[in-house]
């Protein structure tokens, strides 16, 4: 006994791609106009020079502590004694963001560190980075 279904064949599905092709070059035309963008961010500009010009970036100061404690400042060796005179002879009143890096060795000890972290605050550093490497 077979079972007789009446199926009628169906053609096969049709897919309207203009709206697909709309969307496609809306994107293609978007994507072009934003990275347009990105290649100039502004306008060139020929800055007028002046004598009394001050950056903007704060200035930087860095303090380097090698494995055996002695203290590098900007490239002059310092005693942890003199730290406090030596910061407080780098702070500039007319700046308000006055920045000490602070390199240290994998191995010094965490109490120097955190004795020469109070030494800088107290010797008026609002900022203080602490350098470290990517890994």
């Amino acid at each position: 006994m077979q079972l007789v279904t009446n199926r009628k064949k169906r053609g096969a599905a049709i897919i309207n791609v203009t709206s697909l092709i709309d969307v496609v070059l809306l994107l293609l035309i978007f994507f072009m106009l934003t990275t347009r963008f990105v290649e100039q961010p502004g306008m060139k500009l020929d800055l007028p020079q002046a004598q009394s010009s001050q950056s903007s970036k704060p200035q930087e100061n860095i303090l380097l502590v090698n494995a055996q404690g002695d203290l590098l400042l900007n490239d002059e060796k310092i005693e942890i004694g003199d730290l406090n005179l030596k910061l407080s002879a780098l702070i500039d009143t007319s700046s308000t963001e006055n920045a000490l890096v602070l390199k240290g060795d994998r191995t010094v000890e965490y109490g120097s560190v955190v004795k020469i972290m109070d030494i800088a605050k107290l010797a008026g550093f609002q900022t203080l980075i602490i350098a470290t490497e990517k890994e």
